[in-house]
């Protein structure tokens, strides 16, 4: 019965810091357009093999691929930007990239609030 109490706590821990974690991504989001969220990154990185065997632990990956996945995407936006034709385009990618990226930590926040895994 204490075990249980002690896994319950502990994953309720784990649970809060993912949930911070989805916060800091989305005020970088908004405030830097995602410059700054290389800070949850690297607390995801770390905190991701405590929380193996958890349903917590799907939820590091999906901000983890979400960083990365969304890095690309301006990356390819900023490369189309160089080019005067490119212009219109690149603005239409960083736009998708952004509700893209919304989506995916709205999606996260509401998934964990509800005790649910991410999709792999």
């Amino acid at each position: 019965m204490a075990q249980e109490i002690m896994f319950d706590r502990e994953l309720e821990s784990y649970k809060n810091l993912a949930w911070w974690l989805y916060l800091f991504h989305g005020a970088s989001l908004v405030f830097s357009l995602g410059a700054l969220s290389f800070i949850p990154l690297i607390i995801s990185y770390l905190k991701r093999p405590d929380t193996a065997g958890t349903f917590v632990y799907s939820h590091h990956t999906w901000q983890i691929r979400s960083f990365w996945w969304y890095l690309v995407w301006m990356a390819l936006g900023a490369v189309l930007f160089m080019t005067v034709i490119g212009i219109p385009l690149a603005w239409l990618v960083f736009t998708a990239a952004w509700v893209w990226k919304a989506y995916r930590l709205i999606k996260g926040l509401l998934d964990l609030n509800a005790n649910k895994s991410m999709p792999t």
